[in-house]
């Protein structure tokens, strides 16, 4: 949970919770990790502002060494 104050324009988050916070016009967004752990984000901008986030997640097989 993202603790906001619109009049100030701040926002408290939780530095324990691993996550991206993605601020646009003056909302913030979290966006949590992966559910296997592995994977990446992309963000896709427009206009200075982030339109779009793309995950890509990974499977990762057990006993496989790491390529």
């Amino acid at each position: 949970m993202v603790k906001t104050n619109i009049e100030n324009m701040t926002a408290e988050i939780d530095l324990m919770k691993n996550c991206l916070y993605v601020v646009k016009d003056g909302q913030i967004t979290a966006v949590s990790a992966p559910v296997s752990g592995y994977g990446e984000y992309t963000a896709i901008w427009k206009d200075g502002k982030v339109l779009d986030i793309l995950k890509n997640e990974r499977v990762r097989l057990m006993g496989q060494e790491a390529i």
